[in-house]
C-alpha cells in the first residue's frame, strides 16, 4: 500500500510540475509576442496576450502588468492604465516599476497628489532610481510645493548628472530659484490646512533667499550656492524640529541639510554647470545614504 501511495504521489507531482512548466512556457511566449507588438508600435494588439499572462501567475506576471498598463497609458487611456497598475500592485506591492508607472499614469492624468504617493513608494523601494526622483519633483512642482520639487531635482542630478533629462531638471531648478510657479496647475490641487501652512513657510524661504541674494548683489555660482545653502539649512532646521516627520523630512530635508553643512556644496553647484560629478562629491553621496 505504501509503495502504491508513493508512486501515485510521484506521478501527481510530476503532472503538476509538467503543467507548471507548460504554463510558464506559454506565459513566456505570450509576453514576448506582446512585447514584440509593442516594439512594432502595435501595442493594442498585444493586450489579449498580456491578459493571458496575468491569469497564469507566472514569473512574467508582474512584467505583464507593467507592459499592459503602459499600452493603455500610451493610447491615452490613463484610467485603464491606473486600474491595471493598481491591480498589479495588489499582487506585487514591492514592485518598483509598477509603483513608478502608476505615478506616471497619475501624473499624465493630472492627479498630482496621487502621483506623489506613488512616486514616494517607488523611491522607498529603490532610492537610487533617478527617474522616480524626477517624477516626485515634477508632481510636487505642479502642486506648488516648490521646496519639495527643488530638493528632488537636486537629488535627481546627483544620481544622473549627464542623462537626457538633466538639462530639464536644471531648468526647473532655475525656474524655482527665480520664483517660478506653475500657476495654471497650482489651483488644481488642494493641500490640507497643515500641509498648506508648511508649504507656505517653505515657499517663503525660497522668496527670502531670492530677495537676500539680490541685496547681497550676488550672481552666477556664488548666488546659486548662497540660495541653496540658505534653503537647505532653513528647511533642514524646520524639519528637524518636527516631532512627527513625513517622507520629505526624513528622505530629503535631512540629507540636503547635511550637504549644506559640508564642504561639498560648491562641488554640487559646479556639477550643475559642468554636469560632471566630482569624485569628492560622489564619495559624499555614497557616504550619506538616504533614510526614511
Amino acid at each position: 500500500m505504501k509503495k502504491t501511495y508513493l508512486l501515485v504521489l510521484i506521478a501527481f507531482n510530476l503532472l503538476t510540475a509538467s503543467r507548471s512548466f507548460a504554463q510558464s512556457d506559454e506565459a513566456a511566449a505570450n509576453y514576448k509576442t506582446a512585447l514584440s507588438l509593442v516594439n512594432d508600435n502595435k501595442g493594442t494588439e498585444g493586450i489579449p496576450y498580456l491578459e493571458k499572462v496575468i491569469k497564469t501567475q507566472s514569473n512574467y506576471t508582474n512584467a505583464a502588468y507593467s507592459l499592459l498598463g503602459g499600452i493603455y497609458d500610451k493610447s491615452n487611456q490613463p484610467q485603464k492604465a491606473i486600474a491595471i497598475y493598481k491591480e498589479g500592485l495588489k499582487a506585487f506591492p514591492q514592485d518598483q516599476n509598477l509603483n513608478f508607472n502608476l505615478g506616471i499614469a497619475y501624473f499624465r492624468d493630472k492627479q498630482y497628489a496621487q502621483a506623489e504617493l506613488a512616486a514616494i513608494e517607488a523611491i522607498k523601494i529603490d532610492p537610487k532610481h533617478a527617474n522616480s526622483q524626477r517624477l516626485y519633483g515634477l508632481v510636487t512642482f505642479h502642486q506648488n510645493k516648490r521646496v519639495n520639487a527643488l530638493l528632488a531635482f537636486c537629488n535627481f542630478l546627483l544620481l544622473d548628472p549627464n542623462g537626457d533629462k538633466s538639462d530639464e531638471a536644471i531648468t526647473n531648478m532655475q525656474s524655482i530659484l527665480k520664483g517660478g510657479v506653475l500657476k495654471a496647475e497650482s489651483a488644481a490641487t488642494k493641500l490640507s490646512p497643515a500641509d498648506a501652512k508648511e508649504n507656505a513657510r517653505f515657499n517663503a524661504i525660497i522668496s527670502t533667499s531670492i530677495a537676500s541674494g539680490k541685496v547681497k548683489k550676488l550672481s552666477g555660482d556664488a548666488l546659486l550656492e548662497y540660495q541653496l545653502k540658505t534653503i537647505f539649512t532653513q528647511v533642514g532646521q524646520l524639519s528637524a524640529k518636527k516631532t512627527t516627520k513625513n517622507f520629505f523630512d526624513t528622505f530629503y530635508a535631512g540629507y540636503f541639510y547635511k550637504l549644506a553643512q559640508s564642504d561639498n556644496l560648491p562641488l554640487f553647484v559646479k556639477m550643475m554647470r559642468t554636469k560632471n560629478l566630482d569624485p569628492a562629491l560622489s564619495n559624499w553621496v555614497g557616504a550619506f545614504e538616504h533614510k526614511y
